[in-house]
């Protein structure tokens, strides 16, 4: 996966939108305000991505590119190599999962505004 097709899955989710809230090279993706994604523009190696804890840890155990996120609550956050062990089907997934982690956690307002677009 390459920085393009990564933005562009993104920004394909629901009330996504993308900043440059903590330098101008750490691009954020956001669902109402909500980080779900992050990454380093200059040096697309990694993303940081929300995870369930339990499954972080599986992921960690299982994949040499899956780490505890980094400068993130190790807990919730993995930082997941784009160029490693990790298949490109599970990346989507993960992404996915983040996302839907971050939605899940929104006020019922702002999930029904999500919905009815």
């Amino acid at each position: 996966m390459n920085i393009e097709s990564f933005r562009d899955y993104c920004l394909s989710k629901p009330g996504t939108t993308e900043g440059f809230p903590f330098s101008e090279t750490a691009l954020v993706f956001k669902v109402k305000g909500k980080m779900f994604a992050l990454t380093n523009i200059d040096d697309f190696q990694s993303v940081n991505l929300k995870c369930d804890p339990e499954e972080a840890i599986v992921l960690r155990e299982t994949y040499q590119g899956v780490k505890p996120g980094y400068h993130m609550s190790k807990k919730h956050w993995n930082t997941v190599a784009v160029n490693a062990d990790v298949p490109d089907k599970l990346f989507i997934e993960l992404i996915d999962h983040s996302y839907e982690l971050v939605v899940k956690s929104l006020t019922k307002k702002l999930r029904d505004e999500l919905q009815n677009g």
